[in-house]
C-alpha cells in the first residue's frame, strides 16, 4: 500500500458521528475492532481556522493507531482528495448501532 491511500471512515461515539481521515484502515488484530492508523488532518494553509476540525484534531492528538468496535463504523469510502474531518451531532435520524451478537471462532455452546 502507497501512501497515496485516504480513506474516509464515518462511526459513531457517544451520540456524535465522526468524520475522520488515514491512510490505513484494517481489520487488525483484535477481533471486532477496525483499525485505524495514521490519521490525517488538514494542513493550517490560512489564517482561518475551523473549530469543528480544531476539536477532532486536539482529540487525537497524540494518536498513532485507533482501534473502533465494527458496530460503530457507518462507512468507510476509499477517496481521492481528503476533505475536513469533523464532529456532528447525531440528531434523532434513521442512523441507530446496529445491535448483533458477537461470536468468537470455536465458541460451542454445548
Amino acid at each position: 500500500m502507497t501512501d497515496k491511500h485516504r480513506y474516509k471512515v464515518i462511526f459513531m461515539s457517544q451520540g456524535q458521528v465522526y468524520e475522520i481521515y488515514a491512510k490505513n484502515v484494517s481489520h487488525g488484530a483484535l477481533f471486532g475492532f477496525i483499525e485505524v492508523e495514521k490519521l490525517v488532518f488538514g494542513e493550517r494553509t490560512t489564517v482561518v481556522v475551523d473549530p469543528s476540525e480544531e476539536k477532532i484534531k486536539s482529540e487525537f492528538e497524540d494518536v498513532r493507531r485507533t482501534y473502533l468496535p465494527m458496530h460503530a463504523i457507518i462507512r468507510i469510502d476509499e477517496v481521492e482528495k481528503q476533505g475536513k474531518s469533523k464532529i456532528s451531532k447525531l440528531e434523532g435520524g434513521n442512523v441507530a448501532q446496529f445491535p448483533m451478537p458477537i461470536y468468537t471462532p470455536g465458541d460451542s455452546k454445548s
